[in-house]
């Protein structure tokens, strides 16, 4: 039988973590209001976190060949440039398989929350987003040592 999730049964258990990245292009005023807590939907930067670790731990629920896995840690970081809003992702285990798609899921989450808060904001007068642009998600480290390192 072809097709299903991979059989990682006979897999040793080993420590992995991945680390994602991904950005946001928003209207420079736009940026200055997150910074200033003035967006009415929240803390724009908060919500991003909550959902990006909820996007890790669901990452099974997604994507249909991705195993379920015990995550042991997630760390987010939302950073601010001019025009552009970053979301760091690192997803941690000890397990057989790895968390790229975890981190992945969890950045991509991210960025979706920030649009989704800002996007009053965001649209020009006909209600398009012509500056807005979710870019540049991808791993930018992945680790797997031995539990015996």
């Amino acid at each position: 039988m072809k097709g299903g999730m991979i059989d990682i049964s006979n897999k040793p258990d080993v420590v992995r973590v991945a680390i994602a990245e991904g950005s946001i292009r928003l209207r420079p005023e736009t940026i200055k209001l997150i910074q200033e807590g003035k967006i009415e939907k929240g803390d724009v930067a908060e919500a991003a976190k909550i959902a990006a670790i909820l996007a890790v731990k669901n990452t099974p629920s997604i994507l249909p060949y991705c195993h379920p896995i015990p995550i042991t840690s997630v760390k987010v970081d939302v950073d601010y440039d001019r025009d552009l809003v970053k979301v760091i992702v690192e997803v941690k285990t000890t397990y057989k398989t790895g968390v790229e798609m975890e981190a992945l899921t969890g950045v991509t989450a991210a960025l979706l929350t920030i649009w989704d808060m800002v996007k009053k904001y965001e649209k020009d007068e006909e209600g398009q987003y012509p500056h807005t642009m979710i870019a540049d998600v991808r791993v930018v480290k992945k680790i797997k040592k031995s539990l015996k390192e």
